[in-house]
């Protein structure tokens, strides 16, 4: 029986696209390149600042500081966390259901605490969470499960009992390590080009009623 749902939160708790979307391209015209489109920004905001500077300025390298360009990108975007970032049609409800069935449920991400913890004040989301671990939470980082086991004791659960939702690879490699079940939210950031069916996950859902199904 499942007694803790855990979620990623870029792409999977959380629509964060536009407003990371938004901190790239500034980043971008601040060195006189022009906006990505929204729809090329989209599939890349899963794998974190470092991915988003190589999309914005891969055709620029070896010229350009990729580190500082990310510390610039990460500063914009901390000062408009939740200008457009919304959760995904369902997910209020989704998290209101499990609640008044006696589940907890509980965020791990790869996000810095520091971006983590305001955008969850912002959502009305930090006292409602069980857990929030994000990637500076511990030493090591998905796809390392340590994040997910950390997450299972503060939600005084087993692993077996949890349920871990992400869009990325790295969601479901982590979780099977440790143990849990595993869901792919296909409404979450996946690229064409990504097969999320060869990644090993128990189910891909369609959108968070689905994962419903899984926990009663």
């Amino acid at each position: 029986m499942i007694k803790t749902v855990l979620f990623d939160l870029d792409g999977t708790l959380a629509d964060t696209a536009p407003d990371l979307a938004h901190a790239l391209n500034a980043v971008r015209l601040s060195h006189d390149l022009p906006a990505l489109p929204y729809e090329v920004i989209r599939p890349v905001v899963s794998h974190g600042g470092k991915a988003l500077i190589e999309l914005g300025f891969g055709e620029s390298a070896p010229h350009v500081d990729f580190e500082a360009l990310r510390q610039q990108l990460l500063q914009i975007y901390r000062t408009n966390l939740a200008t457009h970032t919304v959760l995904f049609p369902g997910m209020a409800g989704l998290l209101d259901n499990l609640e008044s069935r006696g589940h907890n449920w509980g965020v791990v991400t790869n996000k810095p605490g520091w971006l983590t913890d305001p955008l969850l004040q912002a959502l009305g989301l930090a006292e409602r969470a069980g857990c929030i671990v994000s990637g500076d939470t511990l030493p090591q980082r998905k796809p390392d499960p340590a994040p997910l086991l950390h997450a299972c004791k503060q939600c005084a659960s087993e692993a077996h009992e949890c349920l871990y939702v992400g869009d990325a690879r790295r969601d479901i490699e982590a979780g099977r390590r440790a143990g849990m079940q595993t869901l792919v939210a296909l409404f979450g950031y996946i690229g064409e080009d990504e097969q999320p069916d060869t990644w090993g996950a128990d189910g891909l859902v369609e959108s968070p009623e689905a994962i419903l199904q899984w926990v009663s």
